[in-house]
């Protein structure tokens, strides 16, 4: 008897890794040490993809623009009924989450969207903080 889709327990055509490994050789990764120089430029935006919660445990990182994952592209795409002007395309993205996973594959999606300036942190926050570097705790 035939098994729906919703059945199908065979591993992923793709492995997590596979797509991780893809995205870095076609993204720009910047270390902690770099972004935090970048941001000194007025186009350059520092977009945190976590979730809220990992915002209130973990803190933020000053000056950072909140943007929850699942929202990244409607948020960002102009012709969403969800964008924020904001996150104009003329800006340069750099997309950070807990520790560079989301943020890599997400950039890549970014970057298959057309939009032209964007990058991701590697190690993300825990890179970010274990170098050391300003958090605040979030309000």
């Amino acid at each position: 008897m035939p098994h729906s889709k919703a059945e199908d327990t065979t591993a992923p055509k793709v492995s997590l890794q596979k797509l991780l490994d893809t995205a870095q050789t076609q993204i720009t990764e910047y270390t902690p040490e770099e972004t935090k120089a970048l941001l000194s430029q007025d186009d350059v935006i520092l977009i945190d993809i976590r979730d809220i919660r990992e915002l209130k445990r973990e803190g933020i990182i000053p000056g950072s623009y909140h943007c929850p994952r699942g929202m990244l592209e409607f948020w960002i795409a102009p012709d969403s009924p969800y964008y924020k002007p904001a996150l104009s395309p003329d800006h340069h993205f750099i997309l950070h989450c807990a520790m560079g996973w989301r943020s890599a594959l997400a950039a890549k999606t970014l970057q298959d969207m057309g939009v032209p300036k964007v990058s991701h942190m590697s190690g993300g926050f825990s890179a970010w903080k274990e170098g050391g570097l300003e958090v605040e705790e979030k309000t």
